[in-house]
This record gives structure tokens, sequence and C-alpha cells, in this order.
């Protein structure tokens, strides 16, 4: 800030110094905490008394008056209204969210007055944009896509200070869609395997079908879903601006080795009931035999009996 001063002739400088304010109450800046490592005085005790505030920020806006007090009791001046500083930032204006596909424009804001020759660079995630250097304010992001999405911040060429970072959200219909098996694709029948479907649509996905390939209607709907039979399965991911679909994966049941056991132990319980029924069967087959063997001899008796009757008659 540049200052000059003059004083009565015959006084002498004994003391230079500025304020924040012209009540005279202000302690001087060379003392404050806040100015006295910032603040270099640059004139002397003759007529200059310019000086350098360095890193100045927005809170250094105030009114500064140059003081001065020479040797004479009533030697005291102040220099009125003194010198106006405003300290401004700059500030990124841009919508709040913006669709895939749609051209977005950022504007780098000043209360300064800046010249035409003013060039604007830009900053994403804090990396510079080093192919968009603008002699204007203006960042034109033209069809937006899901990678233009960040924090954007901006600076004036040839000065360190760079504004505070602005998100542009960017909204987006799933581009993958993916479907994890928690577990094995291969189960035995009778078992279930859960198949989970993930999205990175923004914002997320809100319905998330299932789909049998070759199948028309759906199976299943959520997140997750419970597989029972082979097959080739996907699901489709929802939100307000679209569905996408995943790749198919397998599952695979193994049947009828549950039903093997059974077939074999009830294979097993026949051939014991046929077996037992072709002992009980030969038992009463011998039994037959020895009742049969038994009539004859009976009937052989009879008739032995029956011959030495006649004889005895005779």
């Amino acid at each position: 800030m540049s200052c000059t001063y003059t004083y009565p002739t015959g006084c002498k400088i004994k003391k230079t110094f500025w304020t924040k304010t012209n009540d005279g109450e202000s302690p001087y800046l060379s003392e404050d905490p806040e100015y006295s490592q910032r603040l270099r005085y640059l004139g002397d005790k003759q007529q200059n008394c310019t000086i350098r505030l360095n890193h100045v920020t927005q809170k250094d806006s105030h009114m500064y008056c140059f003081r001065f007090i020479t040797d004479k009791p009533d030697g005291k001046w102040l220099g009125h209204p003194g010198v106006n500083l405003t300290v401004t930032d700059l500030q990124v204006e841009s919508p709040e969210r913006v669709t895939e596909g749609d051209s977005v424009r950022l504007t780098c804001k000043s209360s300064c007055t800046l010249t035409d020759r003013a060039t604007f660079i830009w900053y994403r995630n804090s990396q510079p944009l080093t192919e968009r250097r603008d002699r204007n304010n203006e960042l034109l992001l033209q069809s937006v896509r899901r990678e233009d999405a960040g924090r954007y911040s901006c600076a004036l060429h040839g000065h360190t200070y760079i504004s505070p970072a602005v998100h542009l959200n960017v909204m987006c219909k799933s581009s993958k869609v993916s479907v994890f098996i928690n577990g094995s694709g291969e189960i035995v029948e009778g078992d279930s395997v859960t198949l989970i479907c993930s999205s990175d649509s923004n914002p997320p996905a809100l319905n998330f079908i299932w789909f049998k390939e070759n199948h028309s209607s759906s199976v299943g709907s959520g997140q997750s879903f419970s597989a029972l039979q082979s097959g080739r399965f996907y699901c489709e991911a929802h939100n307000q601006h679209g569905s996408q679909r995943s790749d198919a994966v397998t599952v695979t049941v193994h049947h009828g080795a549950g039903k093997n056991v059974i077939v074999i132990t009830a294979a097993s319980g026949g051939g014991f009931i046929i077996i037992i029924i072709i002992i009980i069967l030969f038992i009463m087959s011998r039994r037959r035999g020895v009742i049969s063997e038994d009539l004859k001899m009976t009937q052989a008796i009879k008739c032995k009996n029956c011959g030495r009757g006649l004889s005895d008659l005779q």
C-alpha cells in the first residue's frame, strides 16, 4: 500500500506506524501477532510510508491508516480516511447435479474487476487441467461423462491462491453390473446357492430383477437371489436413469445323490423281504412234503392191514 506524508518544518519524526482504524486505540500492526510476521515497512522517516502485507486473506479486509508522532507536544497526525483494503476470493459456481451426456458450464467468480488478460487455471481433484487454460472465467464440459465427476477449483494464472473446491456430481445409469456367487456354483439337489448383484450406478440402483437365460419372465427380485436349479442366471439393475444387465453365471445342481441312497436302501430291504418269503415258502414246501409222505405211509399201512384181514378170513 503506497503512502507519502508531509509534516511542519522544524518537527522531527520520532515514530511512524500503521493501524487498522482511525480511532487511535488500535495497536500498531507491527506489534499485532496477526500482522507482525507478514507486514514490512518500506518507508522512512522523511516522506515515504509505504508498507507491504504478505499472504493476505479475507480477514485482512479493513481500513488501514498511517500515523506518525513528532517531537512536538501536539505533533501527532493521522492519515484519514486511510487505505481501504478489500480482499476477495475466487468461487466456483456449478450445477448441483448433472446427468451423463449433458453439457455443463462452470464459472470462476470474483468480486474484483479483472483485466481482459486475466487467465484462469482449472483444477479437478487438485490436479490442474493442463489442456484447459481459458482466457475467460468459464469451463465448458460438453457431453459429460461419469469420469468428469469430481471436485473443481480455479485460480488466476500468476497467483498462488486456489478457490475452494465444488463437487460436480454426475448422475448416470449403471455401466457395470456384476453377479457374484456366494460359495460354489455347484450344489447338490435340495440345497441352494446365493447370487449377489452389484452395480456402480449413480444414484445407487434401488431395483434388481433376476432372470434365467432363455426364459422371458423374471425368476426373482432383490439384490440377492437363491438359485435352486441348474441354469445360467443374470440380473438387471435399475435406477431413475435407466437399467443395465450383468453377464450370466452358471449354477449346476447334481441330481439323485440323496435318492440313490434311498433306492439302495429300499432295494436292500426288498431283497431281505424276498429272502424271508423264499425261506417261508421253502419251509412250507418241506412241510407239505413231510405231510405227503405221512399220508402215503398211512395209506400203505391201511392197505397192508386190509390184506392181512382177507388172508385170515380165507
